[in-house]
C-alpha cells in the first residue's frame, strides 16, 4: 500500500490583498504595471489564489474601473471601498467586512499588498507553517530595518485591525505585538514599486 504524504492545513485562513490606493506617487495605477507580462494586480492574486487559504478578498477602490477587468475572471471576494481617500486602514476594515461576508469560520488573516513584485507562494506558505507549528499571534515579515507585510494575524488580533486609522494600514498592530510576533526573512520585500524610478529600477534590475 502507498501512502502519500500530503501537507493538509490544519488552521483555516483568508487572505485580504489592498489594492484600492490612488498611486498618487506612480502618477498611474501601480496595480496595472506590467510585470514578466502580466499586471501587477493580476500577479499577487494569482500568488494568494495558488495557496489553501479561502477566501481571498480583494480591496478596490481609486481607478476601480481601469482595474476591475484585470481580476474578472478569478475567484476572488472583491470589496469595493468608497472610504479609500482615508488611507490604507479603511481597505484593512473593509477587507475584514468582506472576509466575514464570505466565510465567517477563519482562524487567522494573511495582509497583503500589491506594490511587492517578489511576493511568492513559497514564502506565505513558509508563514502559514509558522503560524501552524508555533502558534504566534502574528507572523510577519522584515527586510532591511523594517517589519511589514505580508503580515498574518490570529483570530484574537480581529479586533485590533477593526478599530485601525489612518493610512498607516495594519503595521501599528504588528507593532504592539513586537514581542510576541515571529518575523520571516523577506529581504526582496524591500522592493515596492510607488514611484516610476522604482518600476525603472525594478525593471533594469
Amino acid at each position: 500500500m502507498t501512502h502519500f504524504n500530503v501537507y493538509i492545513h490544519l488552521k483555516k485562513i483568508g487572505i485580504i490583498l489592498l489594492a484600492a490606493g490612488e498611486s498618487k506617487r506612480m502618477g498611474s495605477s501601480k496595480q496595472l504595471l506590467d510585470i514578466d507580462g502580466k499586471s501587477l494586480l493580476r500577479r499577487t492574486a494569482e500568488v494568494a489564489l495558488a495557496t489553501d487559504c479561502y477566501p481571498v478578498v480583494l480591496v478596490i477602490g481609486a481607478n476601480k474601473a481601469q482595474i476591475a477587468p484585470e481580476i474578472i475572471n478569478l475567484p476572488l471576494t472583491v470589496i469595493d471601498n468608497p472610504m479609500w481617500p482615508e488611507g490604507m486602514s479603511s481597505s484593512v476594515k473593509m477587507g475584514m467586512a468582506g472576509l466575514y461576508m464570505t466565510y465567517k469560520d477563519v482562524d487567522a488573516v494573511l495582509i497583503l499588498v500589491c506594490d511587492q513584485p517578489y511576493l511568492s507562494v513559497s514564502l506565505l506558505e513558509r508563514m502559514i507553517e509558522i503560524y501552524e507549528e508555533k502558534q504566534p499571534p502574528i507572523v510577519a515579515c522584515k527586510y532591511g530595518d523594517q517589519i511589514g507585510v505580508p503580515a498574518l494575524f490570529d483570530r484574537k488580533i480581529f479586533d485590533e485591525l477593526l478599530t485601525l486609522t489612518g493610512d498607516k494600514g495594519a503595521k501599528p498592530v504588528v507593532m504592539n505585538h513586537l514581542d510576541e510576533a515571529y518575523l520571516v526573512t523577506f529581504e526582496a520585500g524591500s522592493v515596492d514599486l510607488d514611484t516610476p524610478e522604482d518600476y525603472k529600477a525594478f525593471q533594469n534590475g
